[in-house]
């Protein structure tokens, strides 16, 4: 399968001021950013936000093209989003819910433009670890994560191949030519994941309390 596209940005390797930032700073710029979604009530202040953050994820020389494909990958949710509050709520409050979004999406892009997976996976593991004391396992967090990371890119590049392969055929408008084999290798790709993961010695069954004896 082709290499696809993820919704946020890939890793840059840089030297810029935004690489060297701490990674817990970066986790509050990201949580200060969603927060700020449900905050903010004027549009105009949601674009400011938009746009100094764009201005500094080229800060960090990822690209322009890197930012407009983290953009536009959710460009068709957006539009329906805007459509429909539009129609409810009226324009203003549509473009902020719009810009908001985009906010938090670009915000993510720079926490992961200038971030390896790995040290990415290493600070969730660290802020997991005072959830231990009620029963968190924060190494399973982490790797629940880094899977989620994986199978995205590849259940979006299993669409996007099978809708060519269908439009080749002019099937486009099929939706089982569409939905079925999708499913049929988001499964098998589960499934392989899984085996994986049980050839480590993760998620066997002695992992797991045992369920209470039957009655009788």
């Amino acid at each position: 399968m082709r290499g696809h596209g993820f919704l946020l940005a890939n890793y840059v390797r840089g030297d810029s001021l935004v690489h060297r930032t701490p990674l817990w700073a970066k986790f509050l710029v990201v949580a200060a950013c969603g927060a700020a979604s449900f905050l903010i009530v004027d549009w105009l202040v949601s674009l400011l936000v938009l746009a100094l953050l764009c201005g500094i994820f080229l800060l960090t020389g990822a690209g322009f093209r890197r930012l407009l494909r983290a953009v536009w990958l959710v460009a068709p949710i957006l539009l329906v989003i805007g459509a429909f509050q539009w129609w409810q709520l009226g324009g203003p409050t549509a473009a902020r819910i719009v810009l908001n979004v985009l906010v938090c999406v670009v915000a993510a892009s720079i926490l992961t433009a200038t971030t390896p997976v790995q040290d990415l996976l290493d600070g969730v593991v660290r802020l997991a670890r005072p959830f231990r004391r009620w029963g968190a396992d924060p190494e399973r967090f982490a790797l629940t994560i880094a899977i989620m990371l994986r199978s995205i890119p590849f259940i979006a590049g299993a669409f996007s191949d099978v809708r060519d392969a269908a439009r080749a055929r002019g099937l486009e408008r099929n939706p089982k030519a569409l939905i079925l084999p999708v499913f049929i290798s988001t499964v098998a790709y589960a499934r392989q994941t899984g085996d994986a993961l049980a050839a480590r010695g993760l998620g066997e069954a002695d992992d797991y309390p045992e369920p209470p004896p039957g009655r009788g």
